[in-house]
């Protein structure tokens, strides 16, 4: 069963989008969707009895290709005992490869991080993702309000990031000093252009969250009464009611939509966003200590993971680092070097025009490439080093991926560092 870890979730998703990309010629790509509860014979049996159909496929291309990518997946197949407990799915067909002049068959299988519920085979261009993709799709889904007299904001944070963030201003004027008749016509009036304005937040929230049946809560916020005086009023739809979660707050608009979301850290306990942002906050408190245990830069994070001096490691998924090793064909001198991907395409020919520094010869290659990310992980996993992947979706990820370059990690101890 995939772990529902950060690492093993973007290897899926970044493994989902290599396979959406393929496509072939005609309909030659097999797709085959396993629920928990198939067995793997009956599975196999399906699959002898569809490449004995496919042998009434006209072209003759066409159909060996067919055959072949049901015979690779039946292949595949075998390697399994059952199908796990959310089930297997298998994608299996010939690539075009060169441009394509050739093409060749490959095959990939996936272990769902939810159960699958359907059997499904499925021949085409592309292979069938869709379901995957919606397994992945982050379920905690919660609403923000912040209202004052003044102004209003309402939002969706879902997953990683705050989206769909709109603003509102009343347009009700301040209180009326003066006495007598005129200040209560004044205030009655007052009331009524706030009951309004109200009722026009409260319209545009529902058609925001009622967008989401499956929202699990609505956050209420603001830093004066009218938050309450709107969350106890008819204002919000009555699915909504229920799920109302109030919070007081310094600000009112976007600043305070961010600031009623940092108030209510357990309530979204269940979104990914605010488990990044308490991570960012313990590296930044950290690396503002005199004697703190966190660790950036690349050079430095490499090293202390090298001594097993890292407890957590932290890593942006946008860092577009690429290691390379370069290798002397004459004598084996190796280096390594790393680039961002941008700068390879003009980098690595000047690197490889240069003289060998142990032989002197013009003999430089170019013999492996791996994205650096790849490497981190790899090695915080040969160490039993915990990895949390960072989205710079959110304001801490942004500045994490900019401060300290995608990189950091929290030591063990100090140690040398």
């Amino acid at each position: 069963m995939l772990r529902r870890d950060s690492v093993s979730l973007f290897q899926f998703k970044r493994l989902l989008q290599t396979i959406e990309k393929l496509e072939g010629r005609g309909t030659e790509l097999v797709t085959l969707y396993v629920p928990p509860d198939k067995s793997i014979s009956d599975v196999i049996n399906y699959l002898r009895q569809e490449y004995a159909t496919a042998a009434n496929i006209k072209s003759k291309q066409t159909r060996k290709n067919v055959q072949d990518a049901i015979e690779s997946a039946i292949q595949r197949l075998k390697l399994f005992n059952n199908p796990g407990p959310t089930g297997l799915v298998i994608f299996s067909g010939a690539i075009p490869q060169n441009s394509g002049q050739t093409s060749k068959i490959e095959v990939y299988h996936l272990i769902p991080p939810e159960p699958i519920t359907t059997f499904l085979y499925r021949c085409d261009s592309k292979f069938l993702v869709e379901p995957l993709k919606d397994l992945l799709r982050e379920k905690a889904v919660y609403g923000v309000l912040v209202i004052d007299n003044e102004e209003a904001a309402v939002a969706i944070v879902k997953g990683r990031s705050i989206s769909q963030l709109k603003t509102y201003t009343s347009g009700v004027p301040g209180k009326h000093h003066a006495g007598g008749q005129s200040a209560r016509r004044f205030e009655r009036l007052r009331e009524m252009t706030l009951n309004e304005f109200y009722k026009r937040v409260a319209e545009k929230a529902n058609e925001l969250f009622l967008q989401y049946p499956e929202m699990k809560g609505v956050i209420i916020a603001g830093p004066g009464p009218t938050k309450e005086l709107f969350a106890q009023g008819d204002y919000l739809h009555y699915t909504l009611r229920d799920k109302i979660h109030i919070v007081d707050t310094s600000y009112s608009g976007e600043s305070g939509v961010r600031e009623a979301i940092a108030k209510s850290a357990d309530f979204l306990k269940e979104v990914r966003m605010i488990e990044e942002q308490r991570l960012i906050q313990r590296l930044m408190n950290e690396a503002t200590r005199v004697d703190g245990l966190a660790v950036y830069g690349e050079k430095q994070v490499l090293d202390a993971l090298q001594k097993n001096m890292v407890e957590l490691l932290l890593i942006s998924e946008d860092l577009d680092r690429v290691e390379l090793k370069i290798k002397c064909q004459n004598c084996g001198y190796e280096t390594v070097l790393t680039l961002d991907s941008s700068e390879m395409q003009a980098e690595i020919p000047k690197k490889l025009a240069e003289k060998c520094l142990v032989c002197g010869n013009n003999s430089l290659g170019l013999s492996d490439t791996r994205l650096l990310i790849d490497k981190l992980i790899e090695e915080a996993d040969k160490l039993g080093v915990k990895v949390e992947l960072i989205s710079s979706e959110h304001e801490e990820g942004e500045m994490f991926k900019k401060a300290f370059k995608g990189i950091a990690g929290i030591l063990r101890h100090r140690g040398g560092y």
